[in-house]
């Protein structure tokens, strides 16, 4: 499974995760970051990537749009990027049960 991480997150995401999700971005990255969300969301569908954000905005999308794209949620407030990090590791397996899951549109992770 790939993440695109959202402009509110770190590039360095995509390296220190690579282990457990390879072939993630950062909107940044693509060229993106002056991009409105519905151009990321476009992005994040025909890349088949699953959208990692703090923005509710995203998660209104998916309620609205359904998927693909897939979205997370992170709703923990700002973080540094190693705790983001441990968080996603963290919650490693129920990423890939909520990836598997073809119903689910929406992962929230407090």
């Amino acid at each position: 499974m790939k993440l695109l991480f959202d402009q509110n997150l770190s590039f360095k995401l995509c390296q220190a995760l690579a282990d457990l999700f390879p072939g993630s971005s950062q909107v940044r990255l693509l060229g993106l970051a002056e991009a409105d969300d519905t151009a990321v969301w476009r992005h994040a569908k025909a890349g088949a990537f699953v959208l990692v954000t703090q923005d509710a905005d995203f998660a209104d999308m998916a309620t609205l749009y359904g998927q693909p794209p897939k979205v997370i949620w992170l709703r923990c407030g700002n973080q540094p990027t190693p705790v983001i990090e441990k968080l996603l590791r963290d919650h490693a397996q129920a990423i890939a049960a909520f990836e598997q899951d073809p119903a689910a549109a929406c992962l929230e992770i407090l």
